[in-house]
C-alpha cells in the first residue's frame, strides 16, 4: 500500500501548522516555502481540512490557519481521511460486498489486506499531530526478522501489535 501524496503532504502540512502556529495563524505560503510543497495544492488541501473541521483560517492582516483541535486532538487518521484518502490495502471498494474480481468475488487473499488496513487505521488513528512534533513515533518501528522466537505463538488472525509487545 502506497499513500498518496495528497495524504502525505496533508499530514506534512498540519505538522508544520502543529508547530508553528501555537500562538499565531500561520499562512500557507510559509507552510508551502517550508515544506516544499506547491501553494496552490496545500489551498485545496486545507479548503478539505478545514470542511472537516481540522483548521479553522484567520482573515486579515496576520491572517492564516490554526489547527480546530490542537496538536494533542488531532489525529494523523483524520487528517488523511478529510483529504479523501482511504486508508485500504484492497483493491474492493471500501466496505462493499462486492469483490474486486470481475465475477465480483473477493480474492483469496482478501482478508488478508482488509486486516492489513485495519492495523495501519488502528495506527494512524493512535498517533496525534503532537505525538509526530515531540517526535514519540520514532523506535516504535522494529527490524524484520524472519525468526520468529518460540514464546510467541502467531495464529492467522494475530494482533500484530500484541505479537510484537510479547516478544
Amino acid at each position: 500500500m502506497k499513500l498518496s501524496t495528497k495524504g502525505r503532504y496533508a499530514v506534512m502540512a498540519l505538522v508544520d501548522l502543529a508547530r508553528h502556529g501555537e500562538t499565531k495563524p500561520v499562512s500557507l505560503a510559509d507552510i508551502a516555502e517550508r515544506q516544499e510543497i506547491s501553494l496552490s495544492y496545500l489551498e485545496q488541501l486545507f479548503a478539505r481540512l478545514r470542511r472537516g473541521g481540522l483548521v479553522k483560517s484567520v482573515r486579515g492582516p496576520g491572517g492564516g490557519y490554526l489547527l480546530a483541535r490542537g496538536a494533542g486532538g488531532t489525529r494523523v487518521a483524520d487528517i488523511i481521511l478529510s483529504v479523501d484518502e482511504p486508508i485500504t490495502a484492497t483493491r474492493c471498494k471500501g466496505n462493499s460486498s462486492i469483490g474486486c474480481h470481475s465475477d465480483h468475488s473477493r480474492c483469496l487473499t482478501h482478508d488478508l489486506w482488509a486486516e492489513l488496513g485495519n492495523q495501519i487505521h488502528l495506527f494512524l488513528n493512535s498517533v496525534t499531530l503532537q505525538d509526530v512534533v515531540e517526535r514519540r513515533v520514532l523506535g516504535t518501528a522494529r527490524p524484520f526478522s524472519p525468526a520468529v522466537s518460540d514464546d510467541v505463538a502467531l495464529s492467522p488472525r494475530a494482533n500484530s501489535a500484541a505479537a510484537v509487545a510479547a516478544e
